[in-house]
């Protein structure tokens, strides 16, 4: 196979899944990791695809926003693990914030039988898995959603949002974000999301931000806080060490959650 047909293959694959592992793109295209790094090189210098340790991630525009189902499919297992170590951090009695996002929701379904804790939240996909009732007679927390204009992140943001949210003061916020990097710090495509997300960290009392490695370094349009702002980044295994202590000096506390597979 041609370089050219290899490369045109590896970029349907990240537009199909919105990630790709070297070892699988190895198996898929039957050629060396070698051959799938150089070009991952020769893709990522023409800006068309975003190099991640251990595979890519596609490439978004700053402004573009990702719809929830899309992302709902991506870092599965990565999510899973972020969110586990998110919920051993919320304490009985506490009442907290959740943002709108795809690793927030599955800390929603670990907090879902909580009765003790208080939720608020502008998420409507968080909201509904907090308060479905399963059938099993255990309550569940007491949760609020705030209302608002909803983003194809699943995101309910503007000004309801806003005057919602600053009614409330919480033990700590947990966010999702749609990139993070040192040197920029935490960002949205979207000016509004940007705008409510800012309310949800004035009002805790500490921050907690749930970020899978393909977001390290993902800009969007709209800067909302700087690293040094986050009390506790939690974050998958995917980032490399120096990644990690990099990370580690600009924020309270890294935490990484170890992923299994299978």
């Amino acid at each position: 196979m041609l370089a050219a047909d290899r490369r045109a293959a590896i970029l349907r694959t990240l537009q199909a899944g919105g990630s790709a592992r070297v070892a699988d793109l190895a198996a898929q295209l039957d050629v060396s990791e070698m051959t799938v790094r150089r070009d991952l090189d020769a893709l990522h210098a023409q800006d068309l695809l975003r190099k991640v340790h251990g595979g890519a991630v596609v490439r978004h525009n700053r402004g573009e926003e990702p719809w929830s189902s899309v992302k709902a499919s991506q870092q599965r297992a990565e999510k899973e693990a972020i969110a586990e170590v998110a919920a051993s951090t919320v304490e009985d009695g506490m009442t907290i914030a959740i943002s709108a996002g795809t690793t927030t929701t599955e800390l929603a379904r670990r907090l879902a039988r909580r009765p003790s804790i208080t939720v608020i939240t502008n998420s409507l996909q968080v909201f509904t898995t907090l308060t479905d009732p399963s059938g099993d007679g255990e309550d569940g927390p007491q949760a609020y959603l705030s209302g608002g204009v909803r983003t194809p992140s699943d995101a309910l943001v503007g000004p309801i949002a806003d005057n919602a949210i600053a009614s409330f003061r919480v033990d700590a916020s947990y966010l999702g974000v749609h990139g993070f990097d040192p040197r920029v710090g935490l960002t949205s495509p979207n000016v509004a999301e940007a705008q409510t997300n800012r309310m949800l960290i004035d009002i805790g009392a500490r921050l907690f931000v749930l970020a899978d490695h393909t977001k390290y370094q993902e800009i969007g349009t709209n800067v909302f806080a700087p690293l040094d702002r986050v009390d506790t980044l939690i974050v998958d295994d995917g980032l490399t060490d120096p990644e990690r202590q990099l990370l580690a000096a600009e924020v309270g506390e890294l935490r990484i959650a170890e992923v299994h597979a299978g």
